[in-house]
């Protein structure tokens, strides 16, 4: 009997966890301590009828369908997840070969932590070998090489090859609108009454704090047609919430990102998911910010992004990622790149359609104006750029923070970066007691990384440069210990 409660236990659990319920709130539903849920959950107390029953009343499942469910091993998820793998395949292991591994946790969250480090790993080993062959093919002089490349480098490398505009997904939100009858700045509560009556889900908001483990901000059941959702959230965070769940329930009836993505062949398993997020996004930001009456109001306050922020109720965040969906060959806007750092230098979000290449790693040149904001976390940072190619860009950045606890150290603070090009840069508002009259005096020298910078007298470099023989000199001092010594240093001989 023990294997059949431990089944039992496990599948409570499960049931739980689908649900989004704390196990303090059912422990106390069911009139039992969390520690005595908690044996339950893990097999090691049986499971009383009674409670059975209570609990199954909670997570609204019959008995029949219940014990239906008990019918073979259940699988640890990461486990579950690893059946379909052809290496894993190869071991001829079975379904209770799994579950028994996924009786002990650590056991099961080892087993698949080695196996995705291994397969991510090999994706990213298989991508170098590709681009290496490729550059040897096309490009014999060499050029930066992506070491690590990810599904998130996969999908904004899709995203820029679309000009990151997709009428199919325009011309969607733009009827859904019609038939719903939203307004250019709608409301929370406005999104609320159109998931339930056009879409049939059901949005319930809760209090996550009792379940402090968990940082899940919302959770959607697709099949249940309910949407779970924090209230803790600012509300801007809400209402894309809401507008994210709109964009994923017509993705699903539709299968819009399958049309998209039709010719994209993915290198790795998690790219279609996560660019089902992303066009989900762009749908929510098509829904929150229509095109035609943001364009106009864009090009009425020249970018300015603090305005369009109170005009449409959004995030500075979610105003200037839609500023770079402005690809519209009848009323285009100025060809932008974004990215949001971290104060450790973190790149979490990058996309250019300037042409300006961003490294696929996290670290980025300590240069760049989006890294300067932190010196001034008050005001918009500006500042013209040029790189070693002789391009040259405007670009403002302005920091974004969003305390927890009452701490910015227990939030997040980020640095939402834009930037276009030095001659565009008229076309913002942000430029006007800025003009580009000389170009070599008012541009910082910047690069892209410091591995594959071409500078040879940065005075803050944080690694030495692939594209350069590292050789040391202990008789030779340069201002940055990883500039590399080159022929001008030394007039007495040449040095590569």
């Amino acid at each position: 009997m023990k294997g059949r409660h431990d089944n039992m236990g496990r599948r409570l659990r499960e049931l739980r966890l689908e649900r989004a319920l704390p196990q303090g709130e059912v422990a106390r539903e069911l009139g039992v301590s969390a520690a005595y849920l908690s044996l339950i959950e893990k097999g090691k107390r049986p499971v009383q009828l009674p409670l059975l029953l209570s609990a199954l009343e909670i997570y609204g499942v019959g008995m029949e369908e219940f014990m239906v469910s008990l019918g073979e091993p259940r699988v640890e998820e990461g486990l579950a997840r690893l059946l379909d793998e052809p290496l894993l395949r190869t071991l001829s292991l079975s379904r209770e070969d799994l579950a028994s591994m996924g009786a002990e946790p650590k056991v099961a969250t080892t087993i698949t932590a080695l196996f995705n480090l291994y397969k991510n790993t090999r994706g990213q080993l298989d991508h170098l070998l590709r681009d290496l062959a490729r550059r040897e093919r096309d490009e014999p002089a060499g050029g930066d090489l992506d070491f690590d490349y990810s599904p998130f480098d996969e999908v904004t490398d899709f995203l820029e090859a679309h000009g990151n505009y997709f009428p199919i997904l325009e011309e969607r939100a733009d009827a859904f609108r019609a038939e719903t009858g939203l307004r250019d700045r709608v409301t929370t509560d406005e999104l609320v009454r159109t998931l339930r009556a056009h879409l049939g889900v059901e949005v319930e908001l809760v209090d996550v704090d009792d379940d402090a483990s968990s940082s899940v901000i919302r959770r959607f059941d697709p099949d249940r047609g309910r949407l779970r959702m924090s209230f803790d959230v600012p509300a801007y965070r809400r209402k894309f919430q809401l507008a994210h769940t709109i964009g994923l329930r017509l993705l699903d009836q539709e299968r819009l990102h399958e049309t998209i993505a039709v010719d994209h062949p993915a290198r790795h398993s998690e790219t279609g998911r996560l660019l089902k997020i992303h066009l989900a996004n762009y749908l929510a930001g098509a829904l929150l910010l229509p095109y035609r009456p943001f364009y106009e109001q864009v090009i009425r306050t020249r970018y300015d992004v603090e305005r369009l922020v109170t005009i449409f109720g959004s995030s500075y965040e979610t105003v200037a990622h839609r500023l770079c969906n402005l690809g519209d060959p009848e009323r285009p806007g100025v060809p932008l790149h974004f990215l949001r750092v971290d104060l450790a230098g973190n790149i979490s979000k990058r996309y250019s359609s300037t042409g300006l290449k961003f490294p696929h790693g996290t670290g980025s040149c300590p240069k760049w104006a989006v890294h300067g904001a932190f010196m001034t976390p008050h005001t918009i940072h500006r500042q013209y750029s040029v790189f070693p190619d002789g391009s040259r860009y405007f670009c403002f950045a302005r920091v974004s923070s969003e305390p927890s606890r009452g701490s910015l150290t227990h939030g997040t603070v980020y640095a939402i970066g834009l930037g276009t090009h030095a001659d565009d840069a008229k076309h913002l508002v942000y430029a006007d007691d800025m003009p580009f009259v000389d170009p070599v005096k008012m541009s910082v020298p910047v690069g892209t990384t410091c591995r594959f910078c071409e500078r040879t007298d940065c005075n803050q470099r944080a690694a030495p440069s692939y594209k350069f023989a590292f050789r040391v000199d202990e008789y030779v001092k340069k201002d940055n210990f990883f500039s590399p010594l080159v022929s001008v240093d030394d007039p007495s001989g040449p040095r590569e």
